[in-house]
């Protein structure tokens, strides 16, 4: 029994050896500030003592923390942000109130056969949609560039702004080789409601685009109104043909850009206009692909074309003529036999009374009054807004030898080459003796097929086989 009551009390005071050691850990442990929690069966440390806090506010500079600086490394690195870029939606809402929608009233001419047999010939008036983007505020017009695809062959043209108010716009000037054109408004036309509501855009640096920034496209996409597409720059310095020749440098995006969007504003996260939407490829098998004039380029037209006076279109009776027969130097043609695109000069109008001396056959005009042209139809647009005896400067292209010398020639405008009421092309500065169709319609200088072409044609009566015979050896003569 002794034996037993020794391994007894051996046990109980080994017992109460450990729990005042346990009881001393413990209380050396929180005066330390660390506790010890049982659920978690972790060690955490607790907030520090009061008097500790003093203890430490009271030691050195040197011993505290050392302060984070850029170098400091850092768990998650952020992406770099600029105060300047902001968000689509803030672009959207900025870029907006400079971007219009433009409706254009073209004529369409329309012949045929109706389902009852009998002939129809009539002419009606088509709106086509578009759009443009404020430029600049004269003393007296706002000014909008957009595409000169947008306002061609117009009879009237009609402005929507941001706030739904439309005013009537007339073309200022335009430059069909660029496909860039600029139009005006009176600002006594504007309502003031209208003129606090809309804005002037930026035109940004378009050289400054790297591929793959972001951008925003904003037009009037089918005539339906405003409306933002974004996507990034895909390629830069695209060249890319169409009908009408090929447009080189183009920016390319794969933002949506549909009929309506041409002339409408491509913007970087700045909110400026790096580019003027202009075409797209369309197929099956193809899928954003929209192209846009850059900046850098739109900037030079801009400010060519806003030093023009305004111009409204003038009685046929009272313009003046070029008293040249031309030929269009269409894309096609151009390309195959290495020639500038352009209005091609064959030869002068007997007893025209334009002073025309400086002009050579062969010529191949590109510009008037630094607007490029590319047809006939460019080049006669333009003169319709010049009277009888005012002087116009046109850019020709010379052949010197196997190449093309570029030089401005001031004309005099003269009288219509006939006293009697000659064709419509007569009046309008030119007659295609090319065409093969004499007395039918054309688009490239030859008669329109109205009552005077007989006259017309007996008046020039031209051997078109020897024409086209002399027009062939210059081209081969030429052909690369």
């Amino acid at each position: 029994m002794k034996r037993v009551a020794g391994i007894i009390a051996g046990a109980l005071l080994f017992g109460a050896v450990a729990g005042a050691s346990m009881v001393g850990v413990n209380i050396a442990a929180q005066q330390a500030g660390i506790a010890y929690h049982k659920s978690a069966n972790v060690v955490t440390e607790t907030a520090p003592a009061a008097e500790e806090k003093t203890e430490k506010t009271e030691k050195p500079a040197e011993t505290e923390a050392a302060p984070v600086t850029e170098n400091t490394p850092s768990t998650v690195q952020q992406a770099p942000v600029s105060s300047s870029v902001t968000s689509v939606t803030e672009v959207a809402k900025n870029a907006m109130p400079s971007v219009v929608a433009i409706t254009n009233m073209v004529k369409y001419r329309q012949n045929g056969y109706s389902i009852f047999g009998n002939y129809q010939d009539f002419e009606t008036e088509v709106p086509a949609s578009g759009s443009g983007v404020i430029v600049q505020k004269t003393d007296t017009e706002l000014l909008i560039l957009t595409n000169n695809h947008v306002i061609e062959s117009s009879e009237s043209l009609s402005v929507t702004f941001i706030d739904d108010e439309s005013v009537d716009a007339v073309v200022k000037g335009s430059d069909a080789a660029a496909d860039l054109a600029l139009i005006a408004i009176k600002l006594e036309n504007i309502p003031t409601k209208t003129m606090e509501a809309i804005s002037i855009a930026t035109l940004g640096d378009s050289d400054a685009l790297e591929v793959g920034d972001q951008v925003v496209a904003i037009g009037n996409a089918l005539g339906y109104g405003q409306s933002v597409t974004t996507g990034i720059i895909s390629a830069k310095n695209r060249d890319v043909a169409t009908s009408k020749g090929t447009s080189s440098g183009l920016l390319q995006t794969d933002a949506a850009i549909n009929p309506g969007n041409s002339g409408g504003a491509l913007l970087n996260m700045k909110g400026e206009v790096i580019g003027i939407n202009v075409a797209k490829y369309t197929s099956t098998s193809i899928e954003g692909m929209g192209y846009s004039i850059p900046s850098s380029k739109a900037k030079k037209i801009v400010e060519s074309l806003s030093t023009l006076e305004t111009r409204e279109e003038i009685p046929e009776s009272e313009r003046g003529y070029l008293g040249v027969m031309v030929k269009n130097i269409d894309a096609q043609t151009a390309e195959s036999f290495g020639m500038p695109q352009g209005v091609f000069i064959y030869k002068f109008i007997e007893g025209s009374t334009a002073k025309n001396e400086g002009l050579h056959e062969k010529d191949i005009i590109t510009a008037m009054n630094g607007q490029g042209v590319t047809n006939f139809t460019d080049l006669s647009s333009i003169l319709s807004k010049y009277r009888v005896g005012e002087t116009v400067t046109l850019t020709v292209q010379r052949p010197n030898g196997d190449k093309y010398d570029e030089i401005n020639v001031d004309v005099v405008l003269g009288q219509s080459p006939s006293s009697n009421n000659t064709s419509s092309d007569d009046q309008k500065g030119g007659i295609d003796p090319f065409s093969r169709n004499n007395g039918e319609s054309g688009n490239d200088g030859s008669n329109s097929g109205n009552n005077n072409d007989n006259q017309n044609s007996r008046e020039f009566s031209i051997d078109t086989d020897e024409l086209w015979k002399t027009f062939q050896e210059f081209f081969n003569q030429y052909q690369r």
